[in-house]
């Protein structure tokens, strides 16, 4: 099948994100860096932790009539403030557009959810391939245009499955993975190759209800409300940087299907959402923390 391209709008920006430790004028050192180069500053957000000390920016600029060729921009940047001011920095560029693979297993809510806002337009995002231990979704990837490739995993083969998918994500030129309800602990080997850039999503009721069946034991304790959790994945398991949460209100009247079909709701929605900001170029991790910008 002929693969579904979404429509995008063009535009041609430029996004530099920075922590460093805070003292005076920082935010006026960039905004005139930006301004007496021509860079037209379209958002700029900010915060300190005024206990860490730590000074957080995020802001983005036009690159139209900017003065420094695009290839220049993070030495002069470097060279001039970055260093001076002890700065953590990175920039991104809009015309560069991320490459995103998706591993799921056999649950759909949250892959449809995710390539119904793909074909929408809605993420400046490309999506070569989706990568599964079951072969349940092939008939999805087909009906998008997307490649599938079908890798089962068991504790035998654990560790050779995993080369095999880090280079079909080699292959494929991936920037970073959704794991939408992908139901397989990733190794700490595999993680290490993609250092907060895989994005997975989780019931909150973690550690109160681990286990296969965390909506069974909701139920069974009558809970008032559920959620569902985004974050980063490290080698500590459902412990990474936390970048989106939701809650949605239950009550005695719910039955164990129910609180499902609120929670794949809810799921599907802060995996969204964290997918969005993480496109954005909105999140900012430091010290197994996020700071997510407006």
């Amino acid at each position: 099948m002929k693969s579904i391209k979404p429509l995008r709008e063009k535009k041609n920006t430029a996004v530099l994100l920075i922590h460093c430790p805070d003292k005076q004028g920082i935010l006026a050192t960039v905004t005139e860096f930006l301004n007496k180069n021509n860079g037209n500053i379209i958002n700029l957000d900010q915060h300190v932790d005024r206990i860490e000390k730590i000074f957080y920016m995020r802001v983005e600029w036009e690159l139209d009539d900017f003065a420094i060729p695009s290839e220049k921009i993070g030495e002069y940047f470097d060279t001039l403030i970055g260093s001076k001011l002890e700065m953590t920095w990175k920039i991104y560029f809009s015309e560069d557009v991320p490459r995103m693979a998706i591993f799921v297993s056999k649950m759909s809510h949250c892959l449809f959810d995710i390539l119904g806002r793909y074909t929408a337009g809605e993420w400046d995002v490309e999506i070569p391939v989706i990568i599964s231990n079951h072969e349940t979704m092939r008939p999805v990837a087909e009906r998008f245009g997307i490649e599938f490739e079908y890798v089962p995993v068991t504790s035998e083969n654990k560790a050779e499955q995993e080369v095999k998918e880090l280079e079909l994500l080699k292959k494929h030129r991936i920037d970073f993975i959704v794991l939408a309800r992908y139901m397989q602990i990733l190794s700490k080997e595999f993680v290490s190759h993609y250092p907060n850039k895989i994005i997975n999503i989780h019931h909150s009721f973690l550690p109160a209800f681990a286990g296969a069946k965390p909506y069974h034991a909701a139920h069974a304790r009558g809970v008032k409300l559920i959620g569902a959790t985004s974050h980063y994945v490290t080698h500590d398991l459902d412990a990474g940087p936390i970048i989106e949460q939701g809650v949605t209100q239950c009550s005695h009247v719910d039955t164990i299907k129910s609180l499902i079909r609120k929670g794949r709701d809810l799921e599907k929605i802060v995996l969204s959402n964290a997918v969005f900001n993480h496109l954005q170029r909105k999140v900012l991790v430091y010290n197994n923390r996020t700071v997510v910008f407006n």
